[in-house]
């Protein structure tokens, strides 16, 4: 086998493997909407090197917001448990990411703009530019959004006081 084989035959390995986490992702939260009685419908994808899974709805949005909580709280929480589920049926540590009602989508946009500015307030000023605390998924967006503008960025400090530092160039 060649090696171009090798790694397309990986590369269908990964993409089944990831399939996989969004099949079991979705079966365990179509239970968990049943048992919490709301509706929503599941979308799964592939994003890079991740099972996506979103739950979405054409009814009330307020029924999914119970499932985002308050700055995304629960929405973290029930990825988590999701992860837990998936791991448990495949062994694997999962890195599946969920999205209920467009609210990570939503959250991802604001954030790229925010680093973005972050980027230009570092490079105006040549001075490191702290930012709030956030969760690993908002630093990694704010990550990527840095980069993105040519500059570099750490995160500095302990959970959940964990903050983006972006670092002039």
């Amino acid at each position: 086998m060649t090696e171009g084989t090798t790694s397309a035959a990986q590369g269908g390995d990964t993409l089944t493997r990831l399939e996989q986490e969004g099949e079991i992702a979705a079966d365990y939260l179509e239970g968990l909407l049943d048992i919490a009685d709301l509706d929503g419908d599941i979308d799964m994808d592939v994003e890079g090197d991740r099972a996506a899974v979103s739950i979405i709805s054409d009814a009330s949005s307020r029924d999914l917001q119970k499932l985002v909580g308050r700055d995304g709280e629960v929405l973290e929480a029930l990825q988590e448990l999701t992860r837990l589920a998936v791991h448990r049926e495949t062994g694997d540590r999962s890195r599946l990411m969920l999205d209920i009602g467009g609210f990570r989508a939503k959250r991802r946009a604001e954030l790229s703009e925010l680093g973005a500015k972050a980027a230009s307030e570092a490079r105006s000023t040549g001075e490191p530019v702290r930012m709030q605390p956030m969760t690993p998924f908002e630093r990694k967006v704010v990550h990527d959004a840095v980069a993105a503008a040519g500059l570099r960025s750490e995160s500095e400090g302990e959970e959940p006081q964990r903050f983006v530092v972006v670092l002039p160039a």
